[in-house]
């Protein structure tokens, strides 16, 4: 494990083109003091959990102090922001400061998220508030944890700096640490301002960097493009399957690697609800949970015609062919692996649209009820209904959904391992709204031991924390109904 100073840095982002960013230095927080550092995240870099210990840390990561082998970069980019496009966007709020080189290989980006004013910052301030910090410290080892691909939060450093939004806040900053912070919105700014040249310069440079498998390819951008739907799909099933609602599914929020970007407004569903709207500034449900798919589609054929230079229709209609076929075939298998079920049939459709319409009809908790029928045995499935008495109003429809369900299991070649599959695919712990709200508060009167609390059960979601059943159970009425905005 090494220290800061003895980590391997790069920039090879600013060896890009001049026009995707701006050299920028940090602006100091006031009186940084360290809220929190994820240990698990430190391994990835191969960095030290001492580090969080040393003064220096929190200078650097609060911008009263420079490290030597970084070089911090706005990033420019635009986007669609709820379908209209915006050619003034960027990091206003935060920097790429570099890259860290492991000893395996990988290479991971360094961002600082709140850092200060840029030449994209509009009309803002540049700062994040100490609330939206830890909305995405603790989504980011949420998202990880269920093994859903994300960015990830090293630390949180908070401050005395104060900062406007609907009342008066403290600014905090979160260093951010991903694969790549390239989005869909870097190739749409190339495109639509007509730099070609520099646009195919930034395709290969994701391909080297990040597809060095495709570098034989025939069709090297085609092939880029169907991954980058590959990787979409891919993570939009977990999504479904989960529960997630991201909120903000702008083209300059999606990452070219399927990671989970930018926690804004998000929300697990507590009472299923599919067309539930985490974003309250969301007025036309645009990124309702419900049409995540189509939206996901409709930001990659956003990004196909930003690649028109480099691809034919031809080109771009086939990767987003693949996007649908692979985001069925993906949500399909997560939906058995969420029912213990290893092999395909043609009565799942109507077994998991039957089982959905229950859950709606009777508002009930999507995670609790999956996580309450991986305990069930196979046997006991008809006779099952009573466990349920706490999440349905009425489980006379259920009986009849059970008694189905224990029918689709005889099809099984083998049901030995079924509760072991589901139990390893239904998580008894989410970070729901309520729960990051509390730890959001307590960490506004300088307690920070739900932050911990929820850092560690996080991390293992499947486990069961005897400990921590508290944080398992059904949310408070309030907890249901709390509005989330995009502010920051």
């Amino acid at each position: 494990m090494k220290t800061l100073s003895t980590l391997t840095f790069a920039n090879s982002y600013s060896d890009l083109p001049t026009s995707l960013g701006t050299q920028v230095a940090a602006q100091p927080l006031d009186n940084p003091f360290l809220i929190h550092f994820n240990p698990l995240v430190a391994e990835k870099l191969e960095l030290a959990s001492t580090t969080a210990l040393d003064p220096s840390f929190i200078n650097i990561f609060s911008g009263n102090t420079t490290l030597a082998g970084l070089s911090p970069l706005a990033m420019k980019y635009c986007g669609h922001q709820f379908g209209q496009y915006n050619p003034d966007l960027g990091d206003g709020r935060g920097l790429l400061l570099g890259e860290v080189l492991t000893s395996n290989g990988k290479k991971w980006d360094l961002h600082l998220k709140g850092s200060g004013k840029t030449p994209y910052s509009r009309m803002g301030d540049g700062r994040a508030v100490l609330r939206s910090s830890v909305r995405e410290y603790l989504a980011s080892a949420a998202m990880e944890g269920l093994g859903i691909a994300t960015t990830h939060a090293l630390a949180i450093i908070g401050s005395q700096t104060p900062v406007i939004r609907e009342k008066i806040e403290t600014a905090a900053t979160l260093i951010r640490v991903a694969e790549s912070h390239i989005r869909f919105g870097h190739f749409e700014y190339l495109f639509y301002t007509g730099q070609h040249d520099e646009l195919q310069q930034l395709a290969d440079y994701v391909i080297e960097h990040h597809f060095p498998a495709l570098l034989t390819e025939a069709a090297p951008y085609a092939a880029m493009f169907k991954q980058i739907c590959q990787r979409t799909a891919t993570m939009i099933a977990a999504w479904q399957a989960v529960g997630f609602a991201h909120g903000v599914m702008n083209t300059d929020n999606m990452s070219i690697l399927g990671l989970t970007f930018d926690y804004g407004p998000f929300g697990f569903i507590d009472d299923y609800e599919p067309s539930y709207i985490c974003n309250h500034s969301d007025y036309s449900g645009r990124y309702a949970f419900d049409q995540q798919p189509a939206i996901a589609l409709w930001n990659l054929s956003a990004l196909g015609y930003a690649l028109t230079p480099l691809l034919d229709k031809t080109e771009i209609d086939h990767g987003l062919e693949h996007y649908q076929t692979e985001l069925q075939q993906q949500y399909s298998h997560n939906m058995r692996q969420k029912l213990g079920l290893t092999i395909a049939d043609d009565t799942d459709t109507v077994l998991f649209s039957d089982l959905f319409q229950l859950l709606k009809q009777h508002h009930v908790d999507y995670t609790l009820f999956f996580r309450t029928l991986s305990y069930i045995a196979m046997d006991e499935l008809p006779y099952s209904e009573h466990l349920f008495t706490s999440l349905f109003s009425c489980t006379s429809r259920l009986k009849t959904w059970l008694i189905g369900y224990q029918q689709r299991l005889l099809l099984e070649p083998n049901t030995s391992q079924r509760l072991t599959i589901m139990l390893q695919h239904n998580p008894k712990y989410i970070l729901r709204n309520y729960l990051a709200q509390q730890a959001i508060e307590e960490a506004e009167q300088g307690d920070f031991q739900l932050i911990e609390q929820l850092i560690t059960i996080l991390a293992h979601p499947f486990d069961e924390h005897k400990d921590a059943e508290v944080l398992a159970q059904l949310p408070p009425n309030w907890g249901k109904h709390l509005e989330i905005s995009c502010s920051s």
